[in-house]
């Protein structure tokens, strides 16, 4: 019984209604003030014989007298406490005009206040999301604009090169593969800025289904078999056969992302190893490689759009992949995370046996449904 009335929801009232209340109280406060003025100042001044009902009528004069009196005294102090109230709904007002205009860095204080001072919290919230949200919209249309007018102007110049009918035709085959390389690069970036694009209007995880992980992380393997024949890595694949409920394609982006980063930051003749760990929770993936370590202050910035890290080679790769891996593992209601040390880089996707929607996914589809 004590654990029943310990776990019993209490009785919360909301910011708006708590306005509403005040207000009225408020009101009502100022109307009772003003009834209770009126009839206890006739009260003492006719009890005292100050002011007598007249045959002369001076007494009904008197009495209209202090109804107006009232009425002014009442005005008056709804007056000051209309201002005590709204003061801190202007500021939020004000505020909000701001917001409009462009002007994400402002600010409100509603200490003072109390009961609006949630309201400010909110108040402030909202608006360094959408100062985060203007910020990163304008790195991202500066990054991709870099980003998109380096092959194009490399592929003109090599165009305007070619044009030269003096080049052997050694120069013009070189030319070419390079022509040929921005091209593939220009193409896949674009390819994954949609997919990006994609995952990131994706509130609702669906076509969800079971199925083996473990064949699907061999054949992403095989699907990258060139690149680390190439390097001529050794893999380690330790895992048994282990399934997963989850959405077989965007899974497959992911693994696909990470190995591909694996085999691209690994020096030549080095480990590349992947394991998998299943538990009631949930499934566990691990990919690793060696060679250079990611720097502690950039862990944090790897998911970042276009971010590359001061070990990224400058041609290798646009900072759009370890986005999208995040974008889908939370969309799966999973986490991801990294861990360099000792010349060895791990990155961990923890998938759940249960989907838990983040906040972030709630806000989506209520925006979504809206």
């Amino acid at each position: 019984m004590k654990k029943l009335i310990e776990n019993k929801p209490k009785f919360v009232i909301s910011t708006k209604n708590r306005m509403r209340i005040v207000f009225v109280a408020s009101t009502a406060l100022v109307l009772l003030i003003a009834i209770a003025t009126v009839y206890i100042t006739q009260y003492l001044l006719f009890d005292t014989q100050i002011l007598t009902l007249g045959s002369d009528g001076e007494g009904v004069f008197w009495v209209v007298m202090f109804g107006v009196i009232s009425l002014v005294i009442g005005l008056v102090i709804s007056y000051f406490m209309s201002r005590l109230i709204f003061k801190p709904i202007n500021k939020i007002v004000e505020g909000m005009a701001k917001l409009s205009h462009g002007e994400y860095g402002v600010r409100i204080s509603l200490d003072n206040f109390g009961y609006p001072k949630e309201l400010g919290d909110t108040f402030n919230s909202l608006a360094t999301e959408l100062q985060n949200t203007e910020i990163l919209r304008a790195d991202f249309v500066n990054d991709f604009s870099h980003e998109l007018k380096t092959p194009i102007a490399s592929v003109s110049s090599l165009v305007s090169l070619m044009k030269n009918s003096q080049l052997s035709p050694e120069k013009q085959a070189q030319y070419l593969d390079i022509i040929e390389e921005e091209m593939t690069r220009l193409s896949e970036m674009t390819t994954k800025i949609l997919e990006l694009s994609r995952v990131e209007k994706q509130a609702i995880l669906t076509d969800e289904r079971r199925f083996n992980v473990s064949e699907q992380l061999r054949a992403c393997v095989l699907l990258l078999e060139k690149k680390w024949l190439d390097k001529k890595l050794e893999l380690s694949l330790d895992f048994d056969e282990y399934t997963v409920k989850a959405n077989e394609d965007l899974l497959k982006q992911v693994w696909i992302n990470l190995i591909d980063n694996a085999i691209k930051y690994s020096p030549a003749q080095a480990e590349l190893k992947i394991s998998v760990d299943k538990t009631n929770e949930g499934i566990s993936v691990d990919i690793s490689n060696t060679g250079k370590q990611i720097a502690p202050d950039e862990i944090d910035k790897i998911f970042t759009k276009f971010y590359r890290g001061k070990n990224s080679q400058n041609r290798d790769g646009n900072g759009i992949g370890l986005s999208i891996v995040k974008h889908i593992v939370e969309l799966h209601g999973g986490t991801i995370s990294v861990k360099s040390e000792n010349k060895l880089t791990t990155f961990t996707v923890f998938i759940p046996e249960k989907k838990k929607q983040t906040s972030k996914n709630k806000s989506k589809q209520k925006k979504n449904s809206a």
